[in-house]
């Protein structure tokens, strides 16, 4: 069973970007698409560590700032010839606030930063 908390207004996101957010389980780098689609990833790119959070989102994905490395944000894996995956996590939005599944953020003990 789900478990949602309340972390962010959807305004707090800019359109293509993302923001770090500390939760009671952790940090997690919450990103928002030009289509206002919200998507929850660990921070750190599978590459180098470089800050996901600071990368640029286009469509559903995310360029690290680091290396150039292209993250999906559906599923969290590395794209083209670059292999790699990062943590996602269960978001959504009600009522113009960003949820995340804390149940789950939990399971997977996300790493505090």
């Amino acid at each position: 069973m789900s478990n949602w908390i309340d972390i962010a207004a959807l305004d707090d996101v800019p359109k293509r970007g993302a923001r770090m957010v500390k939760t009671a389980h952790g940090c997690v780098a919450v990103f928002r698409t030009g289509a206002d689609e919200v998507f929850a990833l660990d921070n750190a790119c599978p590459h180098k560590k470089g800050p996901l959070a600071e990368g640029i989102v286009h469509g559903r994905a995310v360029t690290c700032p680091l290396h150039n490395w292209v993250i999906s944000l559906e599923t969290g894996q590395a794209q083209g010839a670059d292999e790699g995956q990062v943590a996602t996590y269960p978001a959504r939005v009600e009522g113009g606030r960003i949820l995340l599944d804390a149940t789950f953020l939990r399971s997977r003990k996300v790493a505090a930063e």
